[in-house]
């Protein structure tokens, strides 16, 4: 599928370009170099290029394999701009990808079919994309856990902690005051914001998690998530059931909300997958021995 520009045969987009008659842009009709790039020249012009997108034009993309150089990259936006109802293109090697703005009345298929009769080999459905989206989720989702887990804790560490272990403090006047802090009416507004933060935190970081619980609770079948998920869910009740009624005993927001860091790092960068969630998947995962090895797979590096 590679077929490099440099051994001097014609390839499924030279011609698709030769067929349409359409001029190579600056720069893209010179052969490249065996490692893909366009040398540099002072004839090409730097800088951004500016397009105009009528307004109500639709917005694809596409991950696709075979944009392995410069000048595939120029001609495939050439041959997308020169399809009737496409208002701009612009492909990237770097990450595979194809973006068209069109006009409504342009099916994707349509497109894809363009694609393909370039010699490229296209995703089948959203498949790529939909994994990268679903990875800028799970980076997003780490974020959460750590920026609220560390608005819990810092309120923790400097009110809470001193007055739990005394014993670390060498003046009793510093400890009695952050006590008489917390015995005020203060007290309501600052649990009501520890619950908040560490609620949102939960619900958001822990997710997929959450929901692949639920789901093998209702299948009648417990698993390590689900007593996670459950035993979170019972400190965050007890602890606002300690904040905000006569219960005696002590608030541990900062539990859940280390709980949540630690199981986000866990699922992120341990030995789970983020990328899907199989619960929201119907489809059982197929066997190795199922997969067709004539059909191509198109191979993308994720994005920069």
């Amino acid at each position: 599928m590679r077929d490099s520009d440099h051994r001097g045969g014609e390839t499924p987009l030279d011609a698709v370009v030769r067929e349409r008659g359409i001029s190579a842009p600056d720069g893209a009709g010179e052969g490249d170099s065996p490692g893909g790039e366009t040398p540099p020249s002072d004839a090409v012009e730097s800088g951004p290029r500016v397009a105009r997108v009528p307004e109500g034009h639709d917005h694809d993309t596409f991950s696709v394999e075979g944009i392995d150089t410069d000048r595939r990259e120029g001609l495939l936006e050439a041959v997308l701009r020169d399809v009737d109802g496409v208002s701009d293109a612009s492909a990237t090697r770097r990450n595979g990808t194809v973006g068209v703005h069109h006009d409504p009345s342009l099916s994707r298929d349509a497109l894809r079919e363009t694609l393909e009769s370039c010699g490229l080999v296209v995703a089948p459905g959203d498949e790529a994309f939909e994994a990268r989206r679903a990875s800028q989720f799970a980076s997003a989702r780490v974020a959460v856990a750590v920026l609220f887990g560390l608005m819990v804790a810092t309120p923790y560490v400097a009110v809470l902690y001193p007055t739990r272990v005394e014993w670390l403090f060498y003046d009793p006047v510093t400890v009695q005051y952050l006590q008489s802090i917390l015995d005020s009416s203060m007290t309501t507004h600052f649990f009501v914001n520890l619950g908040a933060l560490s609620g949102i935190a939960f619900l958001v970081a822990c997710g997929p998690t959450i929901r692949r619980a639920v789901a093998a609770a209702r299948d009648g079948q417990f698993t390590n998530e689900a007593a996670f998920v459950g035993g979170v869910v019972a400190l965050y009740g007890y602890s606002t059931l300690t904040a905000f009624t006569g219960l005696a005993g002590a608030v541990h927001y900062d539990m859940v909300a280390y709980a949540v860091v630690a199981a986000t790092l866990w699922t992120e960068f341990g030995v789970a997958d983020t990328a899907t969630d199989p619960a929201s998947s119907d489809e059982p995962a197929s066997a190795p021995g199922d997969v067709d090895t004539d059909e191509p797979v198109a191979m993308t590096d994720g994005g920069r």
